[in-house]
C-alpha cells in the first residue's frame, strides 16, 4: 500500500510538471537570445523622468516604499520579441496601499533595436518615460493635405 502511494506520487509530480511546461507562456529568455538581451539593456538603460536610467527609478521606488514601511516588489522582466527588430519588455511592480490593499500595475515598453528607440506602450510607463521632443520643421508649420484639395492659389 505505501509503495503504491509512493508511485502515485512520483505520478503526480510529473503530471504536474508536465502541465506547468505544456501552460507556460512563450516568453524569450534575454540570457539566451542576444537581441532580446540588446532590447532589455536598451529599455532598462534609457533615461528616465527624475533618474538616470529606468532600471534606477524602478529599484529606488521599491525602496522608497520599504522606507515608508509599506511592501512593494518588482516582478521578473520579460522580453517578447514582436516583429522583426521591435521588442516588448514588460515587468510588473506590486505596491501595498496605507489600507494594506495591493495595487498591481503593469509597465510595458517597445523597444526598436534597428532606431536604438524606446517607447512607452503602457500609461504606467509613460510616467516614468521622458517624451521625446519634437521634430519641427524650419520651414514652418505644415497644413494638412486632404485628398482634392488645392494647394496654396
Amino acid at each position: 500500500m505505501v509503495k503504491a502511494l509512493h508511485y502515485l506520487a512520483v505520478v503526480v509530480l510529473v503530471l504536474g510538471a508536465a502541465y506547468f511546461i505544456w501552460t507556460k507562456p512563450p516568453v524569450v529568455n534575454p540570457m539566451i537570445d542576444r537581441r532580446s538581451a540588446d532590447a532589455l539593456a536598451l529599455v532598462q538603460t534609457h533615461r528616465a523622468l527624475g533618474y538616470p536610467t529606468i532600471l534606477q527609478a524602478m529599484t529606488e521606488h521599491v525602496r522608497s516604499m520599504k522606507d515608508r514601511g509599506l511592501n512593494a516588489r518588482l516582478g521578473e522582466w520579460r522580453v517578447k520579441q514582436v516583429d522583426g527588430d521591435l521588442y516588448e519588455i514588460r515587468v510588473q511592480l506590486r505596491d501595498q496601499g496605507v489600507s494594506g490593499q495591493w495595487f498591481e500595475r503593469e509597465f510595458i515598453w517597445h523597444a526598436n533595436l534597428s532606431l536604438k528607440k524606446v517607447n512607452a506602450a503602457s500609461l504606467p510607463a509613460d510616467g516614468v518615460t521622458p517624451k521625446e521632443p519634437d521634430q519641427t520643421d524650419p520651414s514652418g508649420p505644415s497644413v494638412p493635405q486632404f485628398p482634392g484639395a488645392r494647394g496654396p492659389a
